[in-house]
């Protein structure tokens, strides 16, 4: 039996999307003009850029897809290229919103439409992305690895891990304090 090799991004699109629900609801109470702490979108950056970008983009970039590439998945014109374009427009996305809720947080009058604008080109984007790669990619990486690379792409998984200790829980409780908030 081939040792799974996207299970452990699977379990993390969990969390991400758990956020993305909190953006989703959190831009819905700015269209509705309601009051919305503007710290959320400074700490749903924090965890766009720590945990889905440093900590599980870069498991999928430097481990997965690297992998997939080796195997004989075209560089470009490929899944991998199609999802690297994704990560990079997501972060695109993620400063233009980082840099709104900034000016807002500093008093700075009229930012609610960039932050919706951005915030929900993100949320679409991603839920799109993560759709594509557990429904698509992930299967089809489980179908074309060989055995052998993977032992190896698992032992990279959780060096990255550990070269982050506590980040997963960090973030994990950064989610779940918000959802507390978001429910009161």
């Amino acid at each position: 039996m081939k040792t799974n090799v996207t299970a452990v991004m699977v379990e993390e699109h969990k969390l991400i999307l758990r956020m993305i629900a909190l953006l989703e609801e959190n831009v819905q109470r700015l269209e509705a003009r309601q009051p919305v702490p503007w710290r959320f979108f400074l700490d749903g950056v924090d965890f766009i850029r720590n945990y889905a970008d440093r900590f599980h983009h870069a498991k999928e970039e430097d481990v997965l897809f690297v992998a997939l590439v080796a195997n004989g998945m075209p560089e470009q014109n490929s899944p991998v290229a199609a999802m690297q374009m994704a990560h990079d427009q997501g972060r695109a996305f993620v400063r233009a919103m980082e840099a709104a809720a900034q000016r807002a947080l500093a008093g700075e009058a009229g930012q609610e439409g960039a932050i919706i604008e951005n915030a929900r080109g993100y949320i679409t984007l991603l839920r799109d992305h993560i759709d594509k790669e557990d429904s698509i990619l992930y299967p089809l990486a489980e179908r074309v690895l060989p055995q052998e690379p993977r032992p190896a792409m698992v032992d990279s998984y959780r060096s990255a891990e550990a070269r982050m200790p506590g980040l997963e829980e960090k973030y994990r409780r950064l989610v779940e304090g918000w959802e507390a908030k978001t429910a009161a």
